[in-house]
């Protein structure tokens, strides 16, 4: 395993900063082991629901974590707004970071994530295999 410390600039968004990020690192999976910072624009979709929410203020992310392999994120986001609600779910493209975050990834070189359609769930869920190493 190998850690990697991001930080995203304003303005980045950060789902797709964290796909491409994978593969600028020519890695097969990864997890977010943990993220802080603030957004102007949430895009969370809510348990249950098919399409995501758009939260726009000054935002807190409180927590972001999840999995990254090369057919896309499935990350998990807390964020609270101005009054300190807070409101969590899927992190979708169009997350604008407001001044920063912080990210912890964990690169697993020896690990391929994939995501198949899981016939129980309807979903693409992920698929774990390990990577094939040459001697």
């Amino acid at each position: 395993m190998e850690l990697l410390p991001v930080r995203l600039s304003p303005g980045a968004d950060l789902r797709l900063a964290l796909e491409t990020l994978l593969r600028q690192h020519g890695a097969s999976a990864a997890y977010v082991l943990q993220g802080i910072g603030s957004l102007s624009v949430a895009q969370l979709r809510l348990a249950g629901r098919p399409a995501p929410s758009e939260l726009r203020g000054d935002l807190e992310i409180l927590t972001l974590a999840g999995s990254l392999s090369p057919d896309g994120a499935h990350l998990h986001m807390s964020v609270s707004d101005a009054d300190g609600r807070v409101i969590g779910g899927h992190a979708c493209a169009g997350c604008t970071v407001r001044t920063t975050a912080e990210i912890l990834i964990a690169l697993l070189p020896q690990h391929r994530f994939r995501r198949a359609l899981d016939d129980d769930t309807g979903f693409p869920e992920l698929s774990i295999a390990r990577a094939h190493t040459q001697d």
